[in-house]
Parts: structure tokens; C-alpha cells; sequence
């Protein structure tokens, strides 16, 4: 006697196959095999990798409304920054650490036209000269340079591995394209200065909040 046709997951039990999508899907696959069991040999080894791809379903689905992690936010350092009328540090909470910088002047350039001499005109109206013009060139300052203080890691704090945690950090996103050296060298405070650019501090010099976006120290609520 020719053997029959191969039967698969609810068509060994008899029934008509059931699909569904996502967590479902994979509840009832767990379901069907173990109805389907002692039918045939085959139907058992069928059952079985139905309850592996079963359990790898179940297993990637996450309950619905479940708070999905977000991505961490880019720190603005330019709220971290204090200007005084008076000598600093600023006066912070106990054991705070400060760092001074003085901020870039920032110079506009702006040129125009000037006219030199108008257009003539005929009797008739018609341009027989047309105008000339000369460009002139010059600059004004937009923001003077100043003072800024902002809280950062103590003196103390830049041990060979803190730096070399730094430079790591700052490797990973590709603001530092050196040898790790443990070093507080010109390319380290270049890499600190260009992170820290993009969130509104321009300075070398590592601010705290950096540091902690950075992930490379902890967060102290008490001195915040």
C-alpha cells in the first residue's frame, strides 16, 4: 500500500490548520501538538519543532503597553554655564569642583554693495551708463568674549584610568582616533573640546555633565 500524505500540526488531529499572527501564532502552536500526539511517528517529531519555534515566538513577544527604553538624551552644557560679576568659583555645593574658561569672541563679516556713481540716462529715458558699485567689507562682534564657570570633575578625579576611560568613551563615538593612553594630552582635550561643542560648550576643558553623557562618572543627586 502507497503511503499517505505527509500530515502536519492540526491535520494530524483531523482538523483544519489554524494560523494566527505574533504571541498568538505561537500560543497555538503550543496547543496543537500536544492534541495532535499518538497519531503517528512522524506527527510527534513535527510537534516537537513546533514547540521550539513556539517557545522563540513566545519568547520575543513583550506584553502590550510595556515602557519601551529611550535613547539617552543629549546633554545642553550651555545651561551649565555661570556668569559672574564678581572673582569666582561660584559658590556650589560642598565638595563641587569648578572649571573656568573664557568663551570665543564671535566676529560677523558682512559685505555690501555701495554705489559709486549712479546710472545715466538720455533724453529718452534710455541707460547710456549703467550705476557702478564697489563692495565694502567689515566686521562687528556679536557675542564678546567672557568668563564662564561650570561644575567638572576634581583635580583628583583624572587618574591614568579615569583619562584612558575618557579617551575610550570618546573613541566610541568618534571623537577621539588615537591610541588609548591614559594621557590628558593636546588630542584628548581637542576630542573633549569637540564633544562638548555640539552641546553648546566650547571649551576643552571637561564639564561634569559631559562626563556623566559620557557615562564615565556617577551621578551625585546630593551635590545637584
Amino acid at each position: 500500500m502507497a503511503p499517505g500524505p505527509r500530515l502536519w500540526g492540526d491535520q494530524v488531529a483531523g482538523r483544519r490548520p489554524i494560523f494566527a499572527r505574533g504571541c498568538e501564532a505561537g500560543k497555538v502552536a503550543t496547543q496543537n501538538p500536544q492534541q495532535a500526539g499518538g497519531q503517528h511517528g512522524h506527527a510527534m517529531h513535527v510537534g516537537f519543532g513546533w514547540l521550539v519555534v513556539a517557545g522563540l515566538m513566545l519568547g520575543a513577544c513583550k506584553p502590550l503597553g510595556a515602557p519601551v527604553p529611550e535613547a539617552p538624551s543629549r546633554a545642553d552644557l550651555s545651561t551649565e554655564l555661570i556668569r559672574l560679576d564678581s572673582p569666582g568659583p561660584p559658590k556650589g555645593p560642598e565638595g563641587a569642583c569648578w572649571a573656568r574658561d573664557v568663551t570665543p569672541m564671535v566676529i560677523e563679516t558682512i559685505s555690501e554693495q555701495v554705489m559709486v556713481m549712479p546710472e545715466r540716462r538720455d533724453a529718452a529715458g534710455k541707460i547710456i551708463e549703467p550705476a557702478s558699485f564697489r563692495t565694502d567689507t567689515h566686521q562687528r562682534i556679536v557675542q564678546d568674549r567672557e568668563e564662564v564657570w561650570f561644575r567638572a570633575p576634581c583635580p583628583q578625579d583624572f587618574t591614568v584610568e579615569f583619562v584612558a576611560t575618557l579617551q575610550r568613551a570618546l573613541k566610541a563615538r568618534g571623537f577621539f582616533l588615537h591610541p588609548v593612553t591614559g594621557v590628558m594630552d593636546a588630542t584628548t582635550t581637542e576630542a573633549v573640546r569637540r564633544f562638548q561643542v555640539e552641546r553648546g560648550l566650547d571649551s576643552p576643558q571637561l564639564a561634569l555633565a559631559a562626563a556623566r553623557e559620557l557615562g564615565i562618572v556617577a551621578v551625585d543627586w546630593g551635590t545637584l
